[in-house]
């Protein structure tokens, strides 16, 4: 894909829109073939200036706070599906107002803002998460149903029923997994909770469905998904968010300096690996550069550096074909979703610029962050 790289600026993250419309278009493809709803987890890619774009393709979001809920109104038109692990009195008050379904972590809190919402009069669908006990998911940290885990209840807490009151259920135990992962859970959620599936009146299949990724079997998805809603006779919701925006852009930086420490040499960026691509040090992965032989072949190898002065704050190593001069542009590929909902502003380093190369390969900047984001985030 060509990068309109002399009208971006250094440092930006750049969505291509031909690339975005593919994603949507595939989506979609899923969601009229299954006949199924899928809706966009804001998690995961909340780059609310595309958003005209996506509603062409899907009509609806998820939430995880009052502040999602409150972007799905604005920018995506829509009441939003919302889930978090617990909601505070405030917060109850204004999702009621903001949400068509509203998803419980626990029956403690199903059981305190259930009255409140049946008083409400809002026409709002609640839902309660469940706990399969079963995640093929292999980082703890991204792992819902870890030994301890926090999120969604069993069966045994639950007694496999479904609770006065509620609707449907919700589990999220993928993160950018295939269909065969659904499967497995399908078949986990059908042995432990087959009371509360005969009474749902639809499931919530959460996210991590990255059926966008080259080589996700499509097919096997789509079949999956409509023989569990014949056998069940549920309406299915996926919320996937990183599928969204899989392999649609890239973040821009350009080398500042090269320093060499035991025979390592380092290309120093004006961007951040803890700040703004903090999946590289958490889950941790090795992203892919444009330039460089990522079959970790070449004459010359150089660390990556960011420009904070966090120690860790490197990944390595890259091979290129050339010496890295100061000035040369760095471009990571599959930078957009997850990436950018995670970034900070530590050590008050420049923000990476936002912008959109479209059809014509034109690129507008849409948001550039100054000294006022950063100073606005303290006190």
């Amino acid at each position: 894909m060509r990068i309109n790289i002399d009208d971006t600026p250094s440092p930006s993250y750049l969505l291509d829109e031909k690339l975005l419309r593919r994603n949507l278009a595939l989506i979609k493809d899923v969601k009229d073939r299954a006949g199924i709803d899928i809706i966009l987890a804001f998690k995961g890619f909340a780059m609310w200036s595309t958003f005209d774009i996506v509603r062409e393709y899907i009509n609806g979001a998820t939430a995880s706070s009052v502040y999602e809920a409150i972007l799905a109104n604005e920018e995506m038109k829509t009441k939003a599906h919302t889930y978090a692990p617990a909601y505070s009195e405030a917060d109850m008050s204004q999702l009621i107002k903001l949400s068509s379904h509203i998803t419980f972590n626990s029956m403690s809190q199903l059981n305190k803002h259930l009255p409140q919402i049946q008083k409400s009069g809002n026409n709002i669908s609640v839902g309660i998460r469940i706990n399969p006990e079963f995640s093929e998911v292999t980082t703890d940290l991204y792992n819902p149903c870890a030994n301890g885990t926090r999120l969604g209840m069993t069966a045994e807490t639950t007694g496999d029923i479904l609770p006065d009151g509620v609707d449907g259920i919700h589990f999220h135990t993928l993160c950018e997994s295939d269909a065969e992962d659904l499967q497995k859970t399908l078949a986990a959620i059908e042995k432990r909770f087959p009371n509360t599936l005969k009474k749902a009146k639809w499931i919530n299949m959460g996210g991590g469905h990255l059926m966008t990724r080259e080589g996700y079997n499509i097919q096997l998805l789509i079949d999956t998904l409509i023989d569990f809603k014949k056998r069940w006779d549920v309406d299915i919701i996926l919320e996937p968010g990183s599928a969204f925006a899989w392999e649609t852009g890239y973040l821009i930086s350009t080398v500042l300096d090269i320093v060499s420490d035991n025979d390592i040499n380092t290309a120093i960026l004006d961007v951040s690996f803890t700040a703004h691509m903090p999946d590289c040090l958490e889950m941790p992965y090795k992203p892919v550069i444009l330039s460089a032989n990522n079959n970790d072949n070449g004459k010359y190898c150089y660390r990556m550096g960011g420009n904070s002065c966090l120690a860790g704050d490197y990944i390595g190593n890259w091979y290129f074909d050339n010496e890295l001069n100061v000035g040369d542009k760095i471009i990571f590929n599959d930078m957009i979703h997850y990436t950018m909902v995670k970034t900070t502003m530590f050590n008050g380093i420049n923000h990476p610029s936002i912008a959109i190369q479209d059809m014509n390969r034109d690129v507008k900047v849409v948001k550039k962050f100054t000294y006022t984001d950063y100073k606005n985030r303290m006190s």
